[in-house]
């Protein structure tokens, strides 16, 4: 699965912003779909997940209740609404793949197909 990422940008703090991650390859629709951020300074860290169908979702602390995962198999599109955004939200932002969908989440090195980033900066 090769996967690109779009949809950075900068916007002020409250304020929203949706993120998309194209995917092409004929193992999207049973894939499991994830979105990593790596602030400056800072590991890469799991956002959020969800499961092939799309019936499971994970969340990071750090996003719960901001943040939206969703996806369109027909499309094979995932996507990241990201709501209520504040400073320390600014980050690289990374689509990737894994066979397995994983409740708790997955380190961005287990990751079978990983994307190029989209910048999101977060005005004060």
């Amino acid at each position: 699965v090769q996967l690109q990422a779009s949809g950075g940008g900068l916007v002020q703090a409250g304020g929203s912003l949706g993120l998309s991650c194209a995917a092409s390859g004929r193992t999207f629709r049973t894939d499991a779909m994830y979105w990593f951020r790596q602030a400056p300074g800072k590991e890469r860290e799991n956002v959020a997940a969800i499961s092939g169908r799309g019936s499971n979702k994970f969340y990071a602390d750090s996003v719960k209740g901001r943040f939206t995962i969703s996806r369109d198999n027909a499309k094979n599109t995932v996507y990241l609404q990201m709501n209520n955004l504040k400073p320390e939200d600014t980050a690289v932002y990374y689509c990737a793949s894994h066979p397995t969908y994983s409740p708790v989440g997955r380190a961005w090195d287990t990751m079978y197909s990983r994307g190029k980033g989209t910048q999101v900066t977060v005005s004060s």
